[in-house]
């Protein structure tokens, strides 16, 4: 799993469980062997960790990413290899058992959640349905009892871009946001998940600069 820098305008003290009722937002994106959770195989997994300056403005903390090899008996369907251009079976490709991958990253971000005074993490993701539905069934099939997520709810930055900046799709929104966005580098969980993670804080940074938070008394 590797490990991205962590940004040093950012104060991992500040209070950002106060932001969204005690949650952490985690930015998650999973490439797959298919759309159905609870048979197909993850093949990508990143997630990136957020945190909030002195100035209350949301930004990328660090981001972990793996390869992951598909459990016993996973389905992968040829049709998502050529959406994603993944070769799961690639002799130079490293990777690791999906319940390795699951339980470093659920660990990770417990650790994050006792730093900032968070109870619960809460996933963020593009069409956030897919990728929660995929966290819960790995989460289950390897028994792993302390799965951070709430169950079932979670932040869709579709939803959120699409009232933000009249986009849905994630290159389209990124644009519309101004973020560079290279449809070359799309479909890899990494790049994904880190533009998703910037379209998140710019949404949320706006809406603290048009005077939505803090709430008025």
């Amino acid at each position: 799993m590797s490990v991205g820098d962590s940004k040093p305008n950012l104060n991992s003290e500040t209070k950002l469980n106060e932001r969204f009722r005690t949650f952490l937002p985690v930015v998650i994106d999973i490439e797959t062997g298919g759309f159905n959770a609870a048979t197909d195989a993850i093949l990508e997994i990143s997630a990136v960790l957020l945190a909030m300056d002195t100035g209350g403005n949301l930004g990328v903390e660090q981001t972990f990413f793996s390869r992951v090899v598909p459990f016993d008996g996973a389905n992968i369907e040829e049709s998502a290899l050529k959406f994603t251009g993944i070769d799961p079976f690639h002799p130079l490709r490293i990777a690791r058992s999906e319940k390795d991958v699951f339980q470093s990253i659920f660990k990770t971000i417990r650790e994050s959640m006792k730093i900032k005074g968070c109870k619960r993490a809460i996933l963020v993701a593009h069409n956030s349905h897919f990728d929660h539905g995929f966290i819960n069934e790995a989460a289950k099939r390897h028994n792993l009892k302390r799965n951070p997520f709430h169950p079932f709810s979670s932040f869709d930055t579709a939803s959120l871009s699409g009232l933000a900046y009249g986009q849905t799709v994630l290159s389209r929104a990124c644009t519309a946001a101004n973020i560079d966005f290279d449809e070359s580098e799309a479909h890899s969980a990494l790049y994904d998940a880190e533009k998703t993670a910037q379209l998140f804080c710019c949404i949320v940074n706006k809406w603290k600069d048009l005077g939505g938070w803090p709430l008025a008394s």
